[in-house]
């Protein structure tokens, strides 16, 4: 999806080759959707970030591939929001049991070949 990871901001007309979706289509999200909202620069120019451009995804999967109304995309990602997932940590038992399994199952392919 993005060509360089070092950039910090694309414009509009590189996001809009990024996700294949016309400008003014961003320009109309960015008014139905509280969550879309890239800064501008001085010279008024949206300035999109790499989180604005995950947003855009999100939005265009709901409404394109899910077929969300925009209303139920809006509450999809206001629901999102207010529940994030929870990042989960393994325990050093739980980390040891991968271990173990993953030298079991390379054990068993070996078996196989």
């Amino acid at each position: 999806m993005l060509e360089s990871n070092k950039k910090l901001y694309y414009s509009i007309k590189e996001v809009s080759e990024m996700t294949e979706l016309k400008p003014y289509v961003l320009r109309y999200w960015e008014s139905e959707f509280p969550s879309l909202k890239p800064s501008k620069n001085r010279a008024g120019n949206r300035t999109y970030k790499k989180h604005d451009i995950q947003v855009i995804l999100d939005i265009k999967k709901l409404l394109y591939q899910k077929k969300f109304t925009i209303k139920g995309a809006v509450e999809e990602l206001k629901n999102r929001s207010n529940n994030p997932v929870e990042e989960k940590t393994l325990s050093n038992s739980q980390v040891s049991a991968l271990g173990e399994i993953k030298k079991r199952t390379k054990k068993h392919f070996k078996y196989i070949k």
